[in-house]
């Protein structure tokens, strides 16, 4: 847990600990960024300053500090802190946590379970955690790189409350930097760094506290065996070597980076995709998170035009599960230039909302009784399935004419593009709606 700890009291610990645990903060005043959660009257003040805990979901991307805010928040309302890591995890740990809390509260202590990549949970995990939240046996706190709204159950996501972690500025990384040097020069030769590698080592981290901590620490090992008193930016090169290179995406969002590949995707530009994709790989992205997005891709903006694309999405997907890296990354490659090179169309999607809609509209409109099902004699009695008409026995395999909403409602709601497979797609519906229209003549 130390090296997910970001920040600074410069007086504490052990000098031989990590520098991460050497700066863990142990008080909100210590902690750097999050002044849209942590600046006087913000949510998360209020919540510390309040005295009374709450459930809540922390969203954000890696080194924000989540795992921290949570440990302080335990510390602050003097509550047992349990964490459960997700990836790890599984029913049997939140058994033991909840045997854990009921003895907490049996001697009058609140506990804070923490859980770390709670997306990482599936639903039956996910609720298993519910009765547990309602009765206040602990207070829940989930950490998620992912948007909740997706990955979350909509159960325990309505019994929390979300807070957005954003990564930290260039000002608030070099803030660290200049804390972590004094740490880093309390029981050892003074060690300084140039403005110009401080820059780099900002730029590099990319928002993530918890990177540029650790570049830190290994620069200074690295510059202390070499008999160096100052880092320079040829120095931090050399040191970080490959990293460097790999991680230095210039301050750019993680999220404007996927939403950039999606773009790329839906506007036929299979070069640019491919840059995105290598870019984000090169920057450290899960190759399942990229995975998932390539097949909502082939879902939101191909469709029917071409649902090739959407096999080949889940294939790469389950490619790359059974290969790994970075065998199993050249078929998500493929799956991105193919989607990028195929006809498009966001037909079904806007088709699917509409649907939507229109039902929660609409309420329960009771089936037409034509079409309702009849195992049992007394539902063949109340004339339940009768007049169904079976429409393998009717001419070109259509019931022209037949109602299939529930009475008094009608609506169109997938128009089919004319581009790719979508294109057959409106000449068949058009063919059976001109059945229909003949139908109702007769």
């Amino acid at each position: 847990m130390a090296t997910s700890d970001l920040f600074s009291n410069t007086s504490a610990t052990h000098e031989h600990a990590p520098l991460a645990e050497r700066m863990r903060p142990r008080t909100l005043a210590d902690v750097v960024g999050q002044t849209h959660l942590l600046g006087p009257g913000k949510p998360l003040k209020v919540a510390f300053d309040s005295g009374r805990p709450h459930s809540m979901i922390f969203w954000g991307p890696p080194g924000v500090g989540k795992t921290t805010l949570a440990r302080l928040m335990a510390d602050g309302f003097d509550a047992q802190f349990l964490a459960i890591s997700a990836v790890l995890g599984g029913v049997k740990d939140i058994r033991e946590a909840v045997v854990s809390a009921q003895l907490a509260q049996g001697q009058g202590r609140r506990t804070i379970l923490f859980v770390d990549e709670v997306h990482r949970f599936n639903k039956a995990q996910q609720d298993a955690f519910l009765p547990y939240v309602e009765s206040g046996l602990f207070t829940f706190i989930g950490a998620t790189t992912e948007n909740p709204s997706f990955e979350v159950n909509s159960a325990l996501l309505s019994r929390a409350r979300v807070y957005v972690l954003q990564s930290l500025t260039l000002e608030e990384l070099l803030q660290l930097i200049e804390r972590a040097i004094v740490i880093l020069n309390q029981d050892d030769e003074p060690l300084d760094f140039d403005p110009a590698a401080c820059e780099k080592l900002v730029r590099w981290a990319d928002g993530d506290a918890r990177r540029v901590i650790n570049a830190i620490e290994v620069v200074a090992e690295s510059a202390r065996g070499a008999g160096r008193t100052l880092v320079d930016s040829e120095w931090l090169e050399t040191s970080l070597s490959q990293d460097l290179r790999r991680f230095d995406k210039g301050g750019d969002a993680f999220y404007d980076q996927i939403s950039a590949l999606h773009k790329a995707v839906r506007g036929s530009d299979p070069d640019a995709a491919l840059y995105w994709f290598a870019r984000m790989l090169d920057g450290g992205a899960d190759p399942r998170y990229l995975s998932r997005r390539i097949v909502r891709m082939a879902i939101e903006d191909i469709g029917l035009a071409d649902p090739r694309a959407t096999e080949l999405a889940l294939n790469g997907a389950d490619i790359y599960e059974r290969l790994g890296s970075p065998e199993g990354e050249l078929a998500l490659a493929q799956a991105v230039v193919y989607l990028s090179c195929a006809a498009k169309s966001n037909a079904v999607y806007n088709a699917y909302k509409q649907a939507r809609r229109f039902a929660e509209e609409h309420g329960s409109a009771p089936v037409p009784i034509h079409l309702r099902n009849a195992p049992t004699k007394l539902m063949k009695e109340l004339g339940h399935g009768r007049a169904y008409r079976y429409a393998h026995d009717e001419p070109h395999g259509y019931a022209a004419g037949e109602q299939y909403f529930p009475d008094g409602l009608k609506a169109r709601f997938y128009q089919p593009s004319d581009r790719g497979l979508e294109g057959k797609i409106s000449e068949k519906l058009a063919f059976l709606r001109e059945l229909d229209k003949q139908h109702r003549k007769g």
